[in-house]
């Protein structure tokens, strides 16, 4: 009985600790609707989107969508993308500019590689710090060449371009009033209206 009791706590210290990517999975399925990401190892759980994120992503939709098919890409919103900056790091932009062949570039878990990645789009909503912290250090790690945020906590656009060496060497920030041409890198050219991005829509 004895060496059977050893047994079973030699066993016991020898099973594994709990992954991020299992605890993300548990978390998924105990919050239906909620957005979990791995970010540097750490869980995020994003609530459902308020109605003005959702028309700010339905806009872009309608805008970008028909334009990026002509140019052989595709517009998809909540698609995983597998980042570099840990063994089970992963997040999922509110929208995303990729390569037609996206399927073929399938990681796991629903996850795609970076490389087919061309823009990602961010609108913030309560976890903000995480929209303008580490995915701005992460996207740029991963090579993304257009990182936009619709940044409603500080009412204004961000757009990073160029990453090199781990960040984005260009940052600039758009107020309310004002608009930008999207880079020619991310493959679709078009004018984004800072208000239409952070309102979702002209009212």
């Amino acid at each position: 009985m004895a060496v059977t009791q050893h047994e079973e706590q030699t066993h016991e210290r020898e099973r594994p600790g709990p992954t991020p990517g299992g605890a993300a999975d548990r978390l998924a399925r105990s919050l239906p609707g909620y957005r979990v990401e791995i970010l540097r190892g750490r869980l995020i759980a994003t609530p459902w989107a308020d109605v003005s994120h959702a028309l700010t992503l339905s806009w872009l939709g309608e805008e970008f969508g028909a334009r990026a098919r002509t140019v052989g890409l595709r517009l998809v919103q909540g698609v995983g993308l597998w980042l570099p900056s840990g063994p089970e790091d992963y997040a999922i932009p509110d929208l995303s500019v990729v390569e037609a062949d996206i399927k073929d570039a399938h990681v796991m878990k629903n996850c795609y590689a970076a490389h087919v990645f061309r823009m990602v789009v961010e609108v913030t909503s309560t976890n903000w710090a995480d929209d303008l912290g580490p995915k701005v250090e992460d996207y740029a790690q991963a090579g993304i060449p257009v990182y936009v945020v619709a940044d409603r906590k500080h009412d204004r656009v961000l757009l990073c371009t160029d990453p090199r060496g781990g960040e984005y060497k260009n940052k600039v920030h758009h107020g309310r009033g004002t608009s930008f041409t999207v880079p020619e890198v991310a493959g679709v050219e078009m004018k984004l209206s800072v208000d239409r991005l952070l309102d979702g829509d002209e009212d």
